[in-house]
């Protein structure tokens, strides 16, 4: 069983911004594997399917992002997961390039309160994919530009990476070695 979580927050005012662009990788994934009904449970939204004989859930919490790992640790605890073989987050990363994509199995928050929250919940193992969404030019106006949305040059920019983006989690969840999919995705 592998349980995909994007992060991201919930309501129409924070669609297509970049902090919430692991609720986009989810929505491109979903499509890629059939997908469409997701469902209020766990205080997020989950999709479920069976891919290639394997149960895979797909996870949208709802608790707002400094809030994620609440939602997730429900989901830990009712399917008994192992954090670090059965989990995979994907969410924005500022220290990043726009595109860029990073797979790491584990680490620091970097400063993200999404990710805080999890490691506050479930420790530092689990798989990462980290989307780069760029840097604000303005050292005082960070919580402006991620809670903002792409420009369309942008959103053209990711639209292809969103695809990679997916292509990594079905490889991961194909079961392709970690160490062939960092080299795959990490330098594109």
């Amino acid at each position: 069983m592998k349980l995909i979580v994007g992060l991201g927050n919930p309501g129409k005012e924070y669609e297509k911004t970049r902090h919430n662009i692991g609720f986009m990788v989810i929505d491109e994934l979903a499509e890629k594997l059939k997908v469409y009904d997701f469902k209020e449970k766990f205080s997020g939204l989950i999709g479920e399917t069976i891919y290639k004989g394997e149960k895979i859930i797909l996870l949208k919490p709802q608790t707002y992002m400094n809030l994620s790992g609440n939602s997730i640790i429900q989901v830990v605890n009712f399917y008994k997961l192992n954090p670090e073989k059965d989990i995979v987050i994907v969410y924005d990363d500022m220290s990043l390039p726009l595109g860029k994509l990073r797979v790491r199995e584990k680490g620091s928050s970097g400063g993200h309160n999404g990710i805080k929250s999890i490691i506050s919940h479930i420790g530092e193992k689990f798989l990462r994919i980290k989307f780069g969404i760029g840097q604000s030019q303005e050292k005082n106006k960070v919580v402006d530009f991620v809670i903002g949305k792409f420009s369309k040059e942008e959103e053209k920019e990711i639209s292809e990476v969103l695809v990679h983006a997916s292509e990594a989690l079905v490889s991961i969840i194909e079961g392709t070695p970690i160490e062939k999919i960092m080299q795959s995705y990490n330098k594109k």
